[in-house]
Parts: C-alpha cells; structure tokens; sequence
C-alpha cells in the first residue's frame, strides 16, 4: 500500500492475544498516540502563532505576510502533493474502512500551521482529524485487522484528535461518528471504542500540557429554563439552519469564483483576500476560539454583531475555497455566538445563553450533520449543563438542512456491517483533477460525488 509497510509486521505476543482483547489494546494505542500527536500539532501552531498571529502586526505587514503564506501553501502543495480532506478521509471509512495511503500528512501539517498560525478563518480541527484517522489506519495495517477493526480504529483515531481541541470526550468521540453519516450515528459498533480512545488521547494531552480540566470558553450559568424557552430554541433551529445554509452557498459562490484562478496562483489569491478584508473587520481573521469570550462579555450594537457573523462566513468561505486548509466547527461556532448575542439584543426576554448555546450548536449541525455530537460538545466546551433546548435546536437544523450539504461523502452504512463484506469495493470517489480537487457540486441531496475541499 502505498505509504504504508508492504506487508505490516507482527508482535507474536500481541498476536496472541485473544481478539477482543488485541482491539482493545489498540484502540488504547491509537488513543495515546493521537493524544501525543495532537500535543505537538497544538505546540507547533501556538509556536507559529507567537510569530505570525494577527494580533502581532499592524495591517500592511500583515496583508503581505498573508500573501507570502498563499506563496509558501501554493509551494509545498505542488512539491509535496495535495493535503487531502475530511471528505476523502469520510469515504476511506465507508469504502475501505479507513486510510490506505498517509502521504497527504506531509503536505497537510506544514500547510495548515501555517494557514491557522498567520490567521486563516479556519481551525485546526480538520487536519488533527485527518492525522488522528490516518494514524488509526497506520496502526490498523501494522498489525493486519481486518475492515471491521480497521473501520474502528480509524474512527478512534478521529475521536482522539477531536477531544485534544475540544476537551471533550464523550461529545468527540459522539461527534466523530455522526460526521460519517447525514442522519444520525450508524457505526454503533464503535462507539465505545471511540469512547475509551477520546479518554485515552484526552489524558495523555492533559499530561503532556498541563492544560487542566476547565472549559475552553468561560459561559456564565443560564437563568433557569422556562417553558417559552423551548419555543424560542425551535426559532434557533430555524435560525441556525438558515446561517448552515448561507455559509453553504456562500461556499458555493466563493468555490466558483476561485476556480477561475489558476491553482498554482490560488492560495496567494486567498491570502490577498483575507488580508483585505481584515481592513474592513478582524472577525474575517482566525478561527474564532479565541474571539468568543470577548466577544459573549461585549456590550455592543446590533451593527458590531452583524458584522462579525458576515465577516466569519465570507472570511471562512474564502480560506475554504482558496486552497488554504484548516477546519469550519469552531468559525461556525462562533457565528452562531453572534447570532445569539444579536438575537438577545433584539429580543431582550429571551434567555440569553440558552439562544447562544442552541445557536451554536444549530448553526454547526446545519452543516456538519451531528445534532448529538454538537450538543455535547458545546455543553461541554462552554462549560454549560447539558440544555433541552441546544438538542431541540440542534434537531430542527438538522431536518432543515437535510438537503443540504458541504461533505458530499456523508452517506448510510451500506448492507450489513459483516465479515463478508470485506471484498473489494471501489470508491464513489471522482477522480482527482490535475491540481489534487475533485470538481462536483457542493449541495445535494443524494449519495453523489464529492466536493472539491472538504473540512471539518
């Protein structure tokens, strides 16, 4: 297999072990490993953002150094390869049941430190998902599991990668099986291993970090439900689905436009882009993690927050559409935290954080399909006690939306998940252009090719 050992070597005592245990012992691997893995990838990125953050430059140096990444993104895709995505990486899952080539790695990490270190509107969440899934696959053919194990294992490896950004186990490792599927969690048999992995990487992380056990985001506690509360998280479901929506065909418009630009001169064309628009808003910059508790603090005019929800979406857009690589959970979060901020600030009655975590979670399910997953992750990451109404919200997006969509390899298991299906199967992958894309269109509503960049 290509970047992969021919034929994978074997522990004798590992291969002893009775099977169930032997899975387990590696889903524990694939666990630490993607735990260590995304530490140095976090490490890396904050190093680089020491230097090339925004936050760091005044607007003209800033605007240039943006062009010179395009430059340097533009350079190590044509010498080192395509970067890949999610989107290839989800129809692996479905196909093979995981990777069979990592190669895109040595492209995709310097690409995307550099895309999130100098402020790209995307996070890291794709790449750590792409490298904990490949790491998964690695494992998975070092020791010769079949496409069940192999399934499972990569999806553990995803749900690790996810918990080092999230800080949230149970909502990552529910988040990694959703974002296979359009409708809900279907590869229940690895659940619980995504589980044990997510704990495993997220301990390992803690350790080496020293990051603790608090919340990413510091949300105050919400006033006490009331029963209008559950109406008002139905028009956040409504709300949400309509901002998926938009960042959807707004990727659409900006996907167009950027296609007419040669690839080579793409990713300088991106970076040109969002250093103007950085002139017009600092919301159009980074991927948001940062910006949203100042953000939720910020007393402010209807103007400032609707500025910032269409400086994200067209920002993330762009880095989306331009060859730049990161992920779009956490911009769509954010987007969603304005959302709420301008809804309360129109509508004073309605409890705040309850409308911002509904709003978050809404507006992400819109486009990634994980109302579970989402809900959790957002309790979890803001520190907020599991609410009715973020899953309330969630579902209504996600009925929505379910014509809809951005990663056009969300798709339903096929057959019976048995031993027999291990025969050969051939992707419903298009083939990739001259330039590492796939050209398809990004709404459909059916099982039909995939699009031309996909994150997550």
């Amino acid at each position: 297999m290509d970047g992969l050992p021919d034929e994978p070597d074997h522990d004798r005592h590992l291969s002893a072990v009775a099977p169930g245990r032997r899975l387990l012992m590696l889903v524990v691997l694939v666990g630490l490993g993607s735990g260590v893995i995304g530490a140095l990838f976090v490490g890396s990125m904050h190093a680089l953002q020491a230097v090339l953050w925004p936050t760091h430059w005044d607007l003209a140096p800033h605007l240039a150094l943006m062009v010179g990444v395009g430059l340097a993104v533009g350079l190590l895709t044509r010498f080192l390869g395509s970067p890949g995505d999610v989107e290839l990486l989800v129809d692996n899952i479905h196909v093979m049941g995981g990777r069979d080539d990592i190669r895109d790695l040595r492209s995709l990490i310097p690409v995307s430190l550099l895309c999130i270190a100098v402020g790209g509107a995307m996070g890291p969440e794709a790449p750590l998902v792409q490298t904990g899934g490949s790491f998964g696959s690695w494992i998975a053919h070092r020791w010769n599991v079949d496409r069940d194990e192999l399934r499972i294992l990569t999806i553990t490896g995803m749900a690790a990668a996810f918990t080092v950004l999230f800080g949230a186990p149970l909502g990552s490792a529910i988040f990694a099986l959703e974002i296979l599927h359009r409708r809900g969690l279907e590869y229940y048999e690895a659940l619980l291993p995504a589980i044990l992995g997510s704990l495993a990487g997220f301990a390992v992380y803690v350790a080496l970090t020293g990051v603790g056990f608090q919340p990413v985001w510091h949300f105050p506690a919400p006033a006490a439900l009331r029963v209008v509360d559950l109406g008002w998280a139905v028009v956040c479901g409504v709300i949400g689905a309509a901002l998926a929506a938009s960042f959807t065909y707004l990727s659409v418009a900006t996907r167009w436009l950027f296609r007419r630009v040669p690839p080579g001169v793409r990713p300088i064309a991106g970076g040109l882009s969002l250093g103007l628009l950085a002139i017009w808003s600092p919301y159009a910059l980074t991927f948001g993690e940062a910006q949203i508790d100042p953000l939720l603090a910020r007393r402010a005019l209807v103007l400032v927050f609707v500025t910032a929800i269409l400086a994200k979406l067209i920002g993330t857009s762009v880095t989306l559409s331009s060859g730049w690589r990161g992920g779009f959970i956490i911009p769509l979060f954010f987007i969603g935290v304005a959302a709420g901020r301008l809804l309360h600030l129109l509508v004073p009655s309605t409890n705040e954080i309850v409308v911002v975590a509904a709003l978050m979670s809404a507006t992400n399910v819109g486009v990634t399909k994980t109302p579970i997953g989402s809900t959790v992750v957002v309790s979890e990451m803001a520190g907020l006690r599991l609410l009715p109404t973020t899953l309330i919200a969630s579902v209504v997006s996600l009925f929505l939306t379910s014509e809809v969509g951005l990663i056009h390899t969300q798709r339903d298991r096929e057959g019976a998940f048995d031993r027999s299906s291990d025969r050969a199967a051939v992707s419903p992958v298009a083939a990739a252009t001259a330039d590492g894309t796939v050209d398809a269109p990004v709404v459909q509503p059916t099982d039909e090719k995939p699009g031309e960049e996909g994150a997550a």
